[in-house]
């Protein structure tokens, strides 16, 4: 969805917008600013740990809890309910359950498993992204909402291939919202690393980014032994690996199906009056090339 004008975007009755890029730069904070001010919130990352992923993360907390003979009794007898009370800001249950490859007496997972969660997280990142249609028109009939905004996980560019042109991914974002990339620099990536350390999020990799990542990590530290690995430190590895593996391709999305707003500017967004003059100048900005 290209806008032929600013004004066409201005004047549109109806918007839905979807914003990708690395986690940390702001979606779901702008997001929330916009459902203050009528619009419509899907976040994605919500949706893979309610919809798609809620059972697998709920089945790991009982395994947990059978380990404890007071709890097992309890839930053989149904007499307790464990539940995941993941939310839009706390996406703990989620990035809990995928976890970190590497020694298993400090919280990692065997390499296997940590590549079995990762492609479920693959399946029901895809199949949320597929839901945003049916979302747009359910916010729309039942609540009334005119204006949409879906804020991804910042894993979107890895399940998607902008260089193929009917890639059903980017084909059911791009025919029902125009996509819009906040973009971070690489001056920005250690105020995104520390963010992560406070806060990490749910982290996922591409297959062969995942293979090459791990080989690599397991090199520089002169690691041999899978369960040597800190899974800690990996994962501070990683996200910085992601970080710079994702800018080029993020960018492909955006030079092919969409508009771009730097990231310090996004920031600033406080309500849908800034968000919509941003959006404008970034229409005007690439409709002059």
């Amino acid at each position: 969805m290209l806008f032929a004008s600013a004004d066409e975007y201005k004047d549109s009755p109806r918007k839905a917008i979807t914003a990708f890029g690395m986690s940390g730069v702001g979606k779901t904070m702008v997001a929330t600013q916009l459902r203050k001010s009528g619009w419509f919130h899907y976040s994605v990352d919500y949706r893979i740990g309610t919809r798609y992923m809620g059972e697998h993360i709920v089945d790991n907390f009982k395994k947990r809890a059978m380990r404890d003979p007071f709890l097992a009794g309890l839930l053989r007898t149904d007499s307790i309910y464990i539940g995941s009370n993941i939310t839009f800001h706390n996406l703990s249950p989620l990035s809990t359950y995928l976890g970190q490859p590497g020694n298993l007496e400090k919280g990692g997972l065997d390499f296997a498993e940590f590549k079995r969660r990762q492609a479920q997280h693959r399946i029901a990142e895809i199949s949320s992204l597929q839901d945003t249609a049916y979302f747009i028109e359910r916010a729309h009939a039942i609540y009334g909402y005119k204006h949409f905004i879906v804020d991804t996980s910042g894993s979107f560019c890895e399940v998607v291939d902008p260089n193929d042109p009917n890639d059903p991914v980017l084909q059911a974002a791009s025919q029902h919202s125009a996509l819009l990339y906040i973009r971070g620099t690489k001056e920005d990536e250690q105020r995104l690393i520390s963010s992560f350390v406070k806060a990490p999020k749910p982290m996922y990799y591409s297959p062969d980014m995942l293979e090459n990542a791990w080989g690599r990590y397991k090199a520089e530290k002169a690691i041999k032994n899978d369960n040597d690995v800190d899974p800690d430190d990996f994962a501070v590895w990683g996200f910085a690996a992601l970080v710079r593996h994702r800018l080029p391709i993020y960018q492909a999305i955006a030079d092919k199906f969409g508009y771009i707003i730097e990231a310090r500017d996004f920031e600033t967004i406080r309500d849908d009056q800034d968000f919509d003059a941003m959006m404008m100048m970034a229409v005007a900005h690439r409709l002059a090339g």
